[in-house]
């Protein structure tokens, strides 16, 4: 029940300048997903993806033992599919199974990551994959203010509604057999959804998502 986990990081971001090097609870955003990864029970080796030479060699300074792969140009950018740059790793990489996951999910804890590896391997025959999700039980719209999951005539306690879930980019578990048959996805054929609380799920894509993940972890989550 060993794996690889996958990480990429771009050296530039639109929304939030260079996040993945902006100082967070007083180090590198992406120091505090290398320092979980490396601590789960499950990990054996850690890969990180990058187009950033200050990326890499921060962390051959910090993190010895992590794996850095240089992100080839026909796959950098900011509208390259996450598949393409996975599929790169994995031709790079021995092993047969993955986790992939963000920098930018810093609050996802190493209990949350060993819960969902145990379940990926748990799962095994029944699913071929696993990713995370937030659950959304509220009244939702679409387009023109048409009800996705509800009558407005019935007014149903939101605690009854049929849950939807949200993939929230958290973390993606597979092997390199489902990552093929799925037609190079992450998400496989048959995959299983795995919820994470909603404040561990916190992703920074915006400038108010940093400041709140920061307050977070400050106050111990």
């Amino acid at each position: 029940m060993k794996l690889t986990a996958l990480v990429p990081m771009k050296g530039n971001s639109e929304r939030v300048r260079n996040k993945n090097l902006k100082s967070f609870n007083g180090k590198p955003l992406f120091h505090t997903i290398l320092n979980s990864l490396i601590k789960s029970k499950y990990i054996d080796k850690v890969a990180i993806n990058t187009d950033s030479e200050k990326i890499a060699k921060d962390t051959k300074e910090n993190f010895g033992n992590i794996v850095v792969i240089n992100r080839p140009k026909n796959i950098q950018g900011d509208f390259v599919s996450m598949n393409l740059i996975i599929c790169y790793d994995l031709s790079q990489l021995t092993g047969e199974h993955f986790i992939q996951t963000h920098s930018t999910n810093p609050l996802v804890s190493v209990r949350t990551f060993d819960r969902g590896i145990k379940t990926y391997f748990d799962s095994s025959g029944r699913f071929d994959s696993l990713f995370s999700v937030t659950r959304m039980q509220t009244r939702l719209y679409g387009k023109n203010a048409i009800p996705l999951n509800h009558n407005p005539k019935e007014l149903l306690r939101t605690q009854d509604l049929e849950p939807l879930y949200e993939e929230n980019s958290n973390f993606y578990i597979f092997s390199k057999t489902s990552f093929k048959n799925a037609g190079n996805n992450r998400i496989g054929l048959k995959p299983k959804m795995f919820e994470v609380n909603r404040l561990e799920a916190v992703d920074i894509d915006e400038p108010e998502d940093f400041i709140l993940a920061e307050l977070l972890i400050k106050q111990g989550l």
